[in-house]
């Protein structure tokens, strides 16, 4: 049954619209058009909504609507008779929405850039403060698993090994090849202009075993393992998985940070090494094939120019950087809260702050072994 609306008139001459049956959306129109059936006249309008059985906020705003025209006529106009649950329905679509302003006001444009400057600083703050608060974490945890008071998860940690280390062979071996021809290719071209492409070996060697090698696999880890750490405990934590592993009494320092630190900075050991290699084959490839220089003699050469020094320094550094891209991505997938937008948004942070950080530490090593004579 629709709505309908009887008119009649009050003793005093005010208009009465008896509303009867159910006022909602399907029957908007015609409860419009019944309403207006009556322009506003002295000396008034009383709606009765007695006879009403359902109201939806359509049916309201329809009701207020008609009660609103004959105000704006400068006529009363009232509703009268509602039960108390339709009462408070219609009472709450009478007050008009607050004004929207089309454009917001930013104010003073100077102090608004001096606003988000501020912000953005004290954000930073605040990251750079929680992640030394997790790097404390990570560094008691780890001392505790190494004088043997918590215990290291061998299972997670040969899982994590493979997943940084062994799967990762090929796509570094390509990677490092190509950059040692390169190396070579634009060696030998800037060499050959004073007669000295004998000295492109030098170059191979000492590029790629002190600096080129374990920087460029360090970066490519970090693209690959650091988004993997930060997306996968970014889901967990989504999943209010690392909350439960709270609730059973289980640290998620020791279970998925430790496992997947200790194994990055062993395995980058390895890949960088392993990176170096390919390096020195793809030059000694370009080098057999444009300078005619023989295997044998390539291998001589290098062992000639390739000092202990530059090798030792590689692999200090590797697992610096390896241990700086897990925590780095740990840190950003713990961090992740909210949705799966802050998961992609903290995956892109854990990688290009790993980078960074290594570059920084890749130019503090340089610094540091030059003063100490490892030039």
């Amino acid at each position: 049954m629709g709505s309908m609306i009887g008119w009649t008139r009050a003793e005093d001459g005010t208009a009465v619209a008896a509303a009867s049956g159910r006022l909602t959306i399907d029957d908007v129109a015609g409860l419009v058009e019944q309403l207006a059936e009556v322009a506003p006249q002295p000396p008034g309008l009383v709606i009765d909504l007695a006879g009403v059985t359902a109201i939806d906020t359509a049916g309201a705003w329809a009701v207020n609507e008609a009660v609103q025209r004959w105000q704006q006529a400068g006529v009363d106009a009232r509703i009268a008779g509602a039960r108390a649950d339709i009462d408070r329905l219609v009472a709450a679509l009478c007050t008009p929405p607050p004004p929207i302003a089309v454009r917001p006001d930013h104010g003073r444009p100077v102090i608004a850039r001096i606003a988000r400057i501020g912000a953005a600083v004290l954000a930073q703050m605040e990251s750079i403060a929680a992640f030394l608060a997790f790097l404390g974490q990570t560094l008691l945890v780890l001392g505790g698993t190494l004088i043997g008071r918590r215990r290291l998860r061998w299972h997670a940690m040969v899982h994590q090994a493979e997943a940084i280390g062994v799967n990762a062979l090929g796509i570094i071996a390509l990677l490092l090849f190509l950059v040692g021809l390169v190396v070579a290719q634009q060696g030998a071209v800037q060499l050959r202009q004073f007669g000295a492409e004998v000295f492109t070996v030098n170059l191979i060697g000492r590029a790629t075993t002190r600096e080129l090698g374990i920087l460029l696999t360090a970066i490519m880890v970090a693209g690959r393992s650091g988004s993997a750490f930060a997306a996968q405990i970014g889901s967990m934590k989504l999943n209010q998985e690392v909350d439960a592993l709270k609730t059973i009494g289980l640290d998620p320092i020791e279970v998925l940070v430790v496992p997947r630190v200790v194994a990055c900075a062993m395995m980058l050991i390895g890949l960088a090494f392993f990176g170096s290699l390919w390096a020195l084959i793809g030059g000694g490839l370009f080098a057999w094939a444009e300078l005619a220089m023989p295997p044998a003699a390539y291998v001589g050469r290098l062992q000639e120019v390739i000092m202990m020094s530059d090798f030792v320094v590689g692999m200090i550094k590797a697992p610096v950087f390896g241990f700086i891209i897990a925590l780095m991505g740990c840190f950003h997938g713990l961090q992740v809260t909210g949705n799966a937008e802050s998961v992609g948004e903290r995956t892109t942070r854990a990688v290009v702050e790993a980078i960074f950080v290594v570059i920084v530490f890749d130019a503090f090593f340089a610094v540091f072994f030059s003063q100490l004579g490892y030039n």
